[in-house]
């Protein structure tokens, strides 16, 4: 696409808006139109010349320049600006280098202070990193210089505008069948479950899934630091978002607020969307008392390696022996759940275990569902990796749970 050209049409237009006047977006639109057909006398341009370009001025004008057709695309999954002429996308599990730029740094800034206004955030200089929900449900952060050193850095996470249910992630083979039905019946049995997993592994998005599960009739809390879950079937549902603090210092609410708070709240169910610090210890006090079916999820590179976390989270909070914050992680935790994020770019659900409690100072687990590679078909493959979930033959152990819920399965 010629840039001059597009320049030149954008100096054209603005000479011809009234800055003491608001325009419409149709009016806008309608200028841009007219002057591109003038200008296309000039040059030649054929149709799809002048819709690309009556599209670009007018994202420039009126949208996020040339992060709106990125936005719009409902492939990309992620977009990574890193400074103005650095942008990557992640399509299909895959990061790409896009060959498109802002214009100036200055215009990366307009499009931040743009995204940040419109859901009452504020950043600068003095307050250079802010994370925030756009209205569409993605997950923004952006960092300014002097943090950044080369230059404004804005991560975006999508989300789907259809919350991916357990039926989309076993036609992404993330689950089997067989698997999705025995976790139906440890959610509708109120077993209290974590969903631990790395970076872009999917734990929101398989918490959204599992949480579809939760019979209509009971009144479930979501606490999350920037609201991502889409929970379409409980009608007695209360989403509850952190609030950072003012440039004041002041009206900060953390999670930990928030899980006390829900508690007073009647909840059947309390829904932590990631556990980070303190507040885990205050998320596994509410499965212990009273809260059974709580779900949350956590960053970790594996499910050991979560425990170890939980114990440094809740450690960091009290003062309390090892060997009782060990306890009580087993006591509240029935079922955890590991996810990663494959060679190939697939996310894939790793293992389904049970917490048995505590057997030589250490978290006993027995294992339910582990995920098995195929090795023969994986060589032959390229950067494909075939496998799936297998069911153990190891048995539910702790039933009561099914029992007092009527449901009577041999699991």
């Amino acid at each position: 696409m010629n840039q001059e050209l597009i320049n030149e049409i954008k100096a054209s237009i603005n000479e011809k808006i009234d800055l003491k006047r608001n325009f419409s977006d149709h009016e806008i639109n309608d200028l841009v139109v007219r002057t591109v057909l003038d200008k296309s006398k000039e040059v030649f341009l054929n149709t799809s010349d002048k819709k690309q370009i009556i599209e670009t001025v007018f994202n420039s004008l009126r949208r996020l320049d040339i992060l709106q057709p990125i936005l719009d695309d409902n492939q990309v999954t992620e977009i990574m600006i890193n400074g103005p002429e650095n942008i990557f996308v992640e399509k299909k599990g895959k990061i790409s280098h896009l060959e498109i730029s802002f214009e100036s740094q200055q215009k990366l800034e307009d499009i931040i202070q743009i995204m940040v206004t419109a859901v009452n955030r504020t950043v600068n200089e003095s307050n250079p990193i802010v994370d925030a929900r756009l209205k569409d449900g993605s997950r923004l952060n952006v960092v300014l210089p002097p943090i950044a050193l080369n230059g404004p850095i804005v991560t975006i996470r999508k989300f789907p505008g259809k919350p991916i249910d357990m039926e989309s992630l076993i036609e992404l083979q993330s689950l089997t069948i067989e698997a999705a039905e025995a976790l139906k019946m440890l959610v509708r049995a109120k077993y209290n479950i974590f969903v631990a997993g790395s970076t872009g592994s999917g734990k929101t998005t398989y918490l959204n899934a599992l949480s579809n599960f939760i019979p209509t009739d009971e009144r479930i809390i979501t606490i999350e630091d920037s609201a991502e879950l889409q929970i379409a079937n409980i009608s007695n549902l209360v989403s509850l978002e952190t609030r950072n603090a003012n440039v004041e210092g002041r009206g900060e609410i953390t999670i930990r607020k928030l899980i006390k708070t829900a508690l007073r709240m009647r909840p059947n169910r309390i829904i932590v969307g990631e556990v980070r610090g303190e507040e885990a210890i205050d998320m596994l006090s509410a499965m212990n008392t009273g809260h059974d079916g709580s779900l949350s999820t956590g960053h970790a590179n594996s499910t050991q390696d979560m425990f170890s976390r939980l114990e440094t989270m809740i450690l960091s909070a009290a003062n309390l022996p090892l060997e009782a914050v060990r306890k009580q992680i087993a006591s509240a935790i029935d079922i955890i759940i590991f996810l990663s994020r494959l060679r190939d770019g697939s996310r894939r659900t790793i293992d389904i275990s049970e917490v048995l409690g505590i057997e030589n100072g250490l978290i006993k687990l027995n294992p339910l569902f582990i995920f098995e590679e195929d090795i023969q078909t994986n060589h032959k493959a390229n950067n494909t990796v075939s496998g799936s979930l297998k069911r153990t033959m190891n048995p539910l152990i702790n039933k009561q749970k099914m029992i007092n819920s009527g449901i009577y399965d041999d699991f």
